[in-house]
């Protein structure tokens, strides 16, 4: 153990993937960083995946809905608009989650595999809710922007720190309730 806070680091932070593998989908929760849709968009022309969705409604600070204002980041990039499907009614992480699965199911899109494009700070709340709404079945890879607050760098300044306890604390508030339930389907699974 290097710091007493490295059992944060873990909560906070999801482990950096050694290899991407492909998937069926590339996910971008809502956000006003541009980042992880650019991250997506090059993982789509490399590819990694049929479509990238990304997730978010309306955002006062974009004037825009955050879906839009990745569609277009995307599309910059040479991502064909019928390659980028909509969710633009999310509130918030959870409504990310949902809203995806029901686009995903309504347009009959199997997912076996998923890569996670969002920001390292928020790696490990976006996995769980992600993971809370999927089926157990679909296998999740994480790709995490780490350019500004990362599990290397948050300790040393104020902002970093302050995001990290706050997510911290959304960590333990969050997933509360579904607790019970992982329990319960890791006892079925166990049983089958």
């Amino acid at each position: 153990m290097k710091y007493p806070f490295d059992c944060l680091t873990d909560l906070v932070f999801v482990e950096e993937e050694e290899q991407i593998l492909p998937a069926d989908v590339i996910l971008v929760p809502g956000g006003s960083h541009t980042k992880p849709m650019s991250m997506a968009a090059e993982l789509f022309q490399a590819g990694m995946a049929p479509y990238i969705l990304p997730s978010g409604g309306y955002n006062r600070k974009l004037g825009t809905t955050e879906w839009e204002f990745f569609k277009e980041i995307g599309m910059s990039m040479g991502v064909p608009e019928y390659r980028i499907l909509k969710e633009d009614q999310a509130r918030h992480t959870f409504d990310n989650a949902k809203n995806s699965w029901q686009v995903l199911q309504e347009q009959h899109i199997e997912v076996k595999r998923a890569i996670l494009v969002c920001k390292s700070y928020f790696s490990r709340r976006a996995l769980m809710t992600y993971q809370t709404v999927f089926p157990p079945s679909v296998a999740f890879q994480v790709l995490q922007d780490d350019r500004r607050i990362s599990r290397q760098n948050w300790f040393l300044d104020e902002e970093g720190i302050r995001w990290v306890l706050t997510e911290a604390q959304k960590i333990s508030t969050y997933f509360a309730d579904h607790i019970p339930n992982w329990v319960k389907q890791s006892q079925n699974d166990a049983k089958s």
